[in-house]
């Protein structure tokens, strides 16, 4: 294979404080790297210790790792634990019944606050009204709810009993919730009868009922309906009210205890074509990884108010607000709504508003807002006091250097480490990302692996490539919340995740990395299906939406491939600019602009053949862009994909049409 070229040369460092340094979880270098060794020296007796730190087993475990039928690996074979007791009866048995585990702000502003005694109550109330629907351990439970305390109470109570949950995003169609629903082989549904997203109500109990309809899914036998507008929604002999089912139920459920390797939930990738693919976790590794990097990487102390924006619909959304903030006992926030209504500086507000000092969110997010704020100087950040944030998070995908650079100078106030995460559904957690105590940030990198974490770049037939080479990213050991299997699929899963060609035993994580000659840190170049090859050059996708980005006009872009005659591939982009969408001669005197801006930043092999421009670009509702409906734009195909989750699908027609 030729290697991936990179001609990415990032010179700002910034290094952790004095303060970072002596009160982070890991503080300094020197306390990172004797975490690593210790992996490396002990690797079963590593993971063995930081469970005994962390999880409260109902029966002991016999066996920290099991290779023997690799690569299904097994962690804390033998033992027994509750992942909901682990996360709620924990902590209210440590003293923290009356700490704030959620404050709940809703798509108009509304704030609810539920301590851990509260929430607690709510859980098991639902957890025995589900018991007295006939959900049983080991049965599968499917969740298309908005974000909300119940979404959050429904996920905790199907852990509870040791039912099997799998949220399919609030945003999906009818047919892409039927899909899951059979796959899974669910009995029961749980949804709302609205959900309230920028102001208006949208169907969710509509949804389901067009999905069951659909037909194989004879399974379901019961539909819980959460009342969130009270809407009319028809509810037929199958479906109960969520209230009416949990009111009358007794606050106190003993929780199920369940087996190391029972499968906490499955959870659909997103975009993906074809049969759906169920990424099957694990109970009591993914929980381990979920509070070690509260720790580690958010480094959460007592006092913290966190916030993570995602949706419950992504593993995100799992990880770090349904079960990682829960286990550790933090205070977090939860939004109903978008960041953009009732204007673009709803998430300034509510940081000022309730005092956040962690801060996560997406890159694509983030970028949007820059483009807003340039825009109007009331939404701009410096408008609101966001002195109570500490730490900053990214996630998602890559984030540029400019736009890592606006969220440390703008948000952070050049104060706030930022911790750029890479990981993935299939790793239940973060894999590779700055440390705020001990890590020099890099704009654009995500730095070094955590503590345990094996990772590594590697040719074509997984041989170790030189740093400063780019290649295929590798996890070479199995981690305690990695991927167990594609639900129902394991051939499938062996041959997406650990490639005969690979040698069987290396994770496949998909993305083209390279590391630094000198830091040995880590950049994630795009993934291995969007590196680019021009006239026999590999260059990854993100280093050209990065030169495009650090351009003054631009807010947005998205560089694709599209098959050329002449060069094999030609770079198609597409542009958001931080001004209107231009057209006719003006469209094309900023797009060559841009594609000399190119050219001198990387190179002129790296100039797009083709610019287009628009209003924004195809998202889905968590903000993550929808790279194969470029790619289908970019080579005038028809658009088959499902777009139910686009935030606009409109953006379609107009991003459809060269300038």
């Amino acid at each position: 294979m030729s290697a991936i070229e990179s001609t990415m040369n990032e010179t700002r460092v910034f290094e952790p404080s004095a303060e970072w340094k002596a009160n982070a979880t890991i503080g300094g270098m020197d306390a990172y790297k004797a975490l690593c060794k210790e992996a490396e020296d002990d690797y079963e007796g590593f993971w063995a210790r930081r469970a005994a730190e962390n999880l409260q087993f109902s029966k002991p475990y016999t066996q920290v790792l099991d290779e023997s039928n690799a690569p299904f690996y097994q962690w804390f074979s033998g033992g027994e634990l509750n992942v909901s007791a682990n996360c709620l009866d924990k902590n209210v048995a440590a003293g923290l019944g009356d700490k704030t585990a959620i404050i709940f702000e809703a798509d108009g502003g509304e704030v609810t606050r539920v301590t851990y005694s509260q929430l607690l109550a709510k859980v098991s109330q639902l957890a025995n009204g589900l018991k007295s629907l006939g959900v049983k351990k080991g049965d599968r439970v499917v969740i298309y709810m908005p974000m909300s305390v119940e979404g959050i109470c429904a996920m905790q109570a199907c852990a509870r009993i040791g039912a099997t949950h799998s949220v399919v995003f609030g945003g999906f169609s009818a047919k892409s919730l039927q899909d899951r629903i059979v796959d899974v082989g669910a009995s029961l549904v749980i949804t709302a009868d609205q959900q309230v997203r920028g102001g208006k109500a949208l169907p969710l109990k509509a949804i389901v009922d067009e999905a069951l309809a659909l037909g194989g899914c004879e399974a379901v036998s019961k539909v819980v309906v959460y009342k969130r507008t009270g809407a009319d929604v028809g509810m037929g002999a199958r479906d109960v009210y969520m209230n009416d089912l949990a009111d009358a139920q007794s606050s106190t459920c003993e929780p199920t205890p369940v087996d190391s390797e029972h499968p906490l939930f499955v959870l659909y990738t997103s975009g993906s074509t074809g049969k759906p693919k169920g990424v099957q976790h694990s109970s009591a590794g993914y929980l381990l990884w979920a509070m070690l990097t509260m720790k580690w990487t958010f480094d959460i102390k007592p006092n913290d108010v966190f916030w993570c924006t995602a949706d419950i619909g992504w593993v995100t959304g799992h990880t770090y607000i349904t079960y990682g903030p829960l286990a550790v006992g933090a205070t977090q926030i939860v939004f109903e709504g978008v960041p953009t209504y009732p204007n673009a500086g709803r998430f300034w507000e509510m940081i000022q508003r309730h005092k956040a000092t962690i801060f996560y969110t997406a890159p694509t997010a983030i970028r949007s807002l820059i483009k807003a704020a340039d825009a109007d100087d009331k939404i701009h950040p410096k408008s609101y006091d966001l002195s109570s944030l500490r730490l900053l998070g990214s996630v998602g995908e890559p984030i540029n250097p400019e736009a890592w650079m606006w969220y440390y100078e703008h948000v952070g106030h050049n104060k706030c480490p930022i911790v750029d995460t890479f990981w993935q559904t299939e790793t239940g957690g973060h894999m590779i990302t700055p440390l705020p105590g001990a890590t020099p940030l890099v704009p654009g990198s995500c730095t070094l692996p955590l503590p345990g974490i094996m990772a590594a770049i590697v040719d074509e037939t997984g041989q170790d490539l030189p740093n400063g080479q780019g290649g295929i990213l590798v996890v070479k050991r199995p981690w305690p919340s990695m991927i167990r299997n594609i639900w129902g699929d394991p051939e499938r899963f062996k041959s997406s995740y650990f490639p005969a060609e690979l040698g069987g035993k290396l994770y496949l994580a998909g993305d083209g990395s390279i590391r630094d000659k000198a830091t040995t840190n880590f950049t994630i170049m795009g993934r291995i299906d969007d590196v680019l090859n021009v006239s026999g050059h590999r260059m990854g996708t993100m280093e050209i939406e990065s030169a495009l980005v650090a351009h003054e006009l631009v807010a947005e872009a998205a560089v694709v491939g599209r098959p050329d005659d002449l060069t094999g591939e030609a770079i198609v982009a597409f542009v958001v600019l931080k001004r209107d969408r231009p057209t006719g001669n003006e469209a094309l005197e900023i797009a060559t602009a841009l594609r000399n801006f190119v050219g001198k930043d990387i190179g002129p092999i790296a100039k797009p053949k083709e610019i287009r421009f628009g209003d924004n670009l195809p998202k889905t509702r968590s903000g993550k862009i929808m790279r194969r409906l470029l790619r289908s734009l970019a080579k005038g195909e028809t658009i088959t994909q499902d777009t139910s989750t686009l935030e606009n699908p409109a953006i379609l027609d107009q991003l459809g049409k060269s300038n």
